[in-house]
């Protein structure tokens, strides 16, 4: 009997080692080709990211903008201050400044931040964390994508070069990898923080158009925006942008602009261009619901619909129709229409690529080649002026080649605003860039003629319908 005892502990002791022997050749398996693995003892769990900060916070610099911004006066509007100082109140001016990061991506100086960190800036400057501060200027900016990229201006002869970071292959993050943050969060000085990326292709994060973030659990603050998102290797694979919280500090919830879709951009700035250019497909693509699946046959709610075509565009000339799904781009899932809008940026002007197609029952693929806008088709624009709602909005009347640009259905009518003036009626009246107008006085407005016919009514009581991220809003102004 204990002869059975001893050899039914040895077997079991036998039978614990083999176990963990097959869950450590599993992990290992399933890591090996991509280098990742998990530790392997105390002693790795010891391990610092030392060397690592160390071969990278260099690059990440800390961006100072400053803007002089116009202080309406309060007493504008009142008719008895206006019988005195006439209708131009006089008006106060004061320096507004803002903080953020921003990295470093070649020796020569140029450094990638987010658009709103620099957003109407008169100055900026960068800094480096050993003192070091420099001016610099912008080099392109795009405030679709919140990227703008800048380039340091160095007057010293025989300078060294800076310290850079290479970017890394966000496409080739997984879910649970490990990252770093780099940053200057509150205006504290340069900050580390680790995490993992918690999740992939995020979209309606509301601080942009882009719809393609890479969520971390890493901290990051106010000011951390524009620094770097770091993989083990030291790349750069993301740059902080936003965070999710409802007090202003991390709640382990941040958003990165994936490295692939910041090299696009700056490879356009690099080439000289003062704007990002992304191709022409001549389609609008619109969110696949669960109703929409399961009248089409699908398993699942994903992919982009082909809601409207643009005769004789790309996508069209390509077999592409009105009621297809879009679930793959040159073999990659495509989760949502931000998802293939992130995919055709990246993948540049020129290129063929190929579209994984639902169509009418069967799966299908479809090869088109990314076409430059056409610009002959780029509207006339114009600055609304005189004592109405709109003063001091940039507007164009909408067209295929503009729906395209700003993602809008490519049959949609009326006259849309591209750009509104800081401290501007329309602005404060709370009129937004990508807001159509489409009816002044309950009558359409479908084109730049309409649109001036009707401002030019005189009236103090305004009846202006508007379509604000696809709803119809109704508002009546004085």
């Amino acid at each position: 009997m204990k002869n059975l005892i001893s050899v039914a502990h040895f077997l079991t002791r036998r039978a614990i080692v083999v176990l963990a022997i097959m869950i450590a050749g599993l992990g290992t398996t399933a890591h090996a080709q991509q280098g990742k693995r998990l530790p392997s003892g105390q002693q790795e769990l010891k391990m610092s990211f030392a060397p690592l900060v160390k071969q990278t916070s260099e690059a990440v610099v800390n961006v100072y903008a400053e803007r002089q911004v116009q202080q309406r006066s309060p007493f504008a509007g009142d008719p008895f201050f206006e019988r005195f100082f006439g209708r131009q109140m006089p008006n106060r001016s004061e320096r507004q400044s803002s903080l953020g990061s921003g990295v470093v991506i070649d020796e020569s100086g140029i450094v990638i931040t987010n658009n709103h960190v620099i957003e109407g800036a008169d100055d900026i400057k960068v800094a480096f964390s050993n003192g070091r501060e420099y001016s610099s200027r912008i080099l392109l900016k795009d405030e679709s994508v919140d990227i703008a990229i800048l380039q340091i201006q160095d007057d010293r002869r025989n300078s060294p070069g800076f310290k850079a970071l290479s970017f890394g292959d966000s496409d080739a993050l997984e879910v649970g990898d490990i990252v770093l943050a780099i940053g200057n969060p509150f205006g504290v000085g340069q900050t580390v923080t680790s995490g993992i990326v918690s999740a992939l292709a995020r979209n309606q994060v509301g601080v942009s158009d882009f719809g393609f973030f890479i969520q971390t659990d890493a901290a990051i603050n106010p000011g951390n925006s524009g620094g770097a998102l770091i993989d083990m290797n030291g790349n750069l694979i993301g740059i902080n942008t936003a965070i999710f919280s409802r007090s202003g500090g991390s709640n382990g919830i941040g958003f990165a602009i994936p490295a692939n879709m910041v090299r696009a951009v700056t490879t356009a700035a690099i080439g000289g261009d003062d704007t990002f250019v992304r191709p022409f497909i001549g389609a609008t693509f619109e969110t696949v619901t669960s109703d929409i699946a399961e009248a089409l046959g699908l398993n699942r709610a994903i992919g982009a619909l082909v809601s409207s075509l643009i005769p004789g565009g790309p996508a069209q000339a390509a077999g592409l129709r009105e009621g297809d799904v879009v679930f793959a781009f040159n073999g990659q899932p495509i989760q949502h229409p931000d998802a293939l809008g992130y995919r055709l940026a990246t993948a540049g002007i020129g290129s063929v690529v190929e579209l994984g197609v639902h169509s009418r029952g069967r799966n299908r693929g479809v090869r088109i080649r990314l076409a430059e806008p056409p610009r002959q088709l780029a509207p006339q624009t114009q600055v609304i002026s005189g004592r109405v709602p709109f003063a001091g909005a940039e507007v164009a009347e909408l067209n295929a080649y503009l729906a395209d640009q700003l993602r809008l259905p490519v049959n949609r009518k009326g006259v849309v605003i591209l750009d509104i003036e800081r401290g501007s009626r329309a602005q404060r009246y709370g009129f937004k860039k990508g807001d159509v107008i489409t009816s002044l006085f309950n009558r359409p407005v479908t084109s730049m003629v309409e649109l001036e016919r009707a401002l030019n009514r005189a009236t103090s009581l305004w009846r202006i319908e508007i379509i604000r991220d696809g709803r119809r809003i109704r508002q009546i102004l004085r």
